[in-house]
């Protein structure tokens, strides 16, 4: 043996040099810049005590330059488009997943163009999802499933010992506790959490950092939650993504990418117990604004919605102008918000299915970067190939798949029981 590393073949330099094009082109694709709304318009609503719709009209986001030419990026993403035909075929499956990664960016753009019209969320609906949307024909829809689970929660939140603890600890001293946790995990990464003025969010990742509103509050639970979610999932698929040899799309996510990591990302916050009834309530209250802004409520509608679920002015404001970004405060709702729940069902099934399927193995590969769902039967034989490396990062329940798969096999096999003969069965004990 030499050990000299073997030279990419022609047909993985195409791969590597049509994906990097993918890369390149979306780098100032900024969705959630675009959209937000500034400080002024929420100083404007709390002036008026509270009691007028935000003044967002189309004219507010045409002064919002977008820091590219939407004709021009449509066009670079249609020509990728054409040469991942060119150069790699019609069939070829990376040819097949990179166009459509091509053709949902070409979406993003024209959603970005739309913003402030209806246009904007009907763009939204394709890539992320409606509340109306169902998994199978016959089966409750996404805002029936919320419903589900809030007659759950609702009783759950009311429990004195299940009530969270209070949040005294300052985002400064937030950011130490992660960044302890960041070195633990990925030690010499160069990961980093910090502040930040600009994000509604308490907390949201980027490409190597996790930011936290610098006048946000928490306690040892949600920092918990920050782990599994944003450092784990977040950071760590993104690392794997980074760390692809060829298939350096991997790195970074498309809408429907999205769905896929906030479900993983959910659904580890509950295999690790992290999560609370509280929190679960906080995703399932988001799902009903978007459903009641899909059905015609307004920015003050939603704002009373979660004053009445006991918010406070504050967060009220900022829960709704989540659902009403890149829109008017009297339009349709940006849907990003759905793919906490949806992605959680497609996850949780997708891995219910694999063990049940004698394929646990290939639950680890969601981690190979910003993979969707409907990927995941490529993936596995761009692995087998020595195209796309496995996950050098896993969280600790997907390193040794022995607890994980039984789990999910008691799971599959405890949802075939009747749920309401069960609550008859043990009517008389509970």
């Amino acid at each position: 043996m030499s050990g000299k590393i073997a030279k990419p073949s022609t047909y993985l330099t195409e791969v590597k040099a049509l994906s990097d094009r993918i890369v390149k082109a979306q780098q100032p694709i900024r969705i959630l810049d675009a959209i937000k709304w500034d400080d002024s318009i929420k100083h404007e609503f709390f002036k008026g005590n509270c009691k007028s719709l935000p003044s967002v009209t189309t004219d507010y986001y045409n002064n919002r330059p977008l820091g590219f030419d939407p004709a021009e990026k449509k066009l670079e993403f249609y020509q990728i488009e054409r040469d991942l035909v060119r150069k790699l075929g019609q069939l070829n499956p990376l040819s097949v997943i990179m166009r459509r990664i091509s053709r949902e960016y070409q979406d993003v753009v024209c959603m970005l163009e739309a913003r402030g019209t209806p246009s904007f969320s009907n763009i939204s609906q394709e890539l992320y999802g409606s509340s109306q949307d169902v998994f199978h024909v016959g089966d409750p829809t996404i805002a029936n499933l919320g419903s589900m689970m809030e007659g759950t929660l609702s009783q759950l939140i009311q429990i004195d010992s299940l009530d969270e603890d209070p949040k005294t600890i300052n985002a400064k001293d937030a950011v130490a506790i992660l960044n302890e946790k960041i070195e633990s995990v990925f030690p010499g990464d160069g990961l980093r959490a910090m502040l930040s003025d600009g994000i509604l969010a308490d907390a949201a990742a980027g490409t190597d950092y996790v930011k936290l509103r610098a006048d946000a509050f928490f306690n040892m639970r949600d920092l918990r939650v920050l782990e599994v979610h944003e450092i784990w999932v977040h950071l760590g698929t993104t690392l794997n993504g980074l760390a692809q040899p060829y298939c350096t799309f991997l790195g970074k996510g498309p809408p429907s990418a999205t769905v896929t990591q906030e479900g993983l990302a959910v659904l580890m916050e509950i295999l690790t117990f992290s999560s609370t009834p509280h929190r679960l309530m906080r995703l399932i209250n988001r799902v009903r604004a978007i459903t009641l802004t899909e059905e015609g409520a307004d920015f003050m509608d939603i704002f009373n919605f979660f004053r009445e679920k006991g918010l406070d002015e504050e967060e009220s404001y900022m829960l709704s102008s989540r659902v009403f970004r890149g829109s008017t405060s009297d339009g349709l709702p940006f849907t990003k918000d759905l793919t906490y729940l949806k992605g959680f069902v497609l996850t949780y099934n997708f891995m219910r299915l694999a063990v049940s399927k004698g394929k646990p193995d290939r639950i680890p590969l969601l981690f190979c970067g910003k993979t969707m769902i409907e990927d995941m039967k490529v993936l596995v034989d761009l692995v087998e190939e020595g195209t796309v490396i496995a996950p050098h990062f896993l969280p600790p329940q997907f390193k040794d798949l022995m607890g994980l798969s039984s789990w999910l096999s008691f799971s599959r096999f405890m949802t075939s029981l009747n749920f309401r003969q069960l609550e008859q069965d043990y009517a008389n004990i509970l």
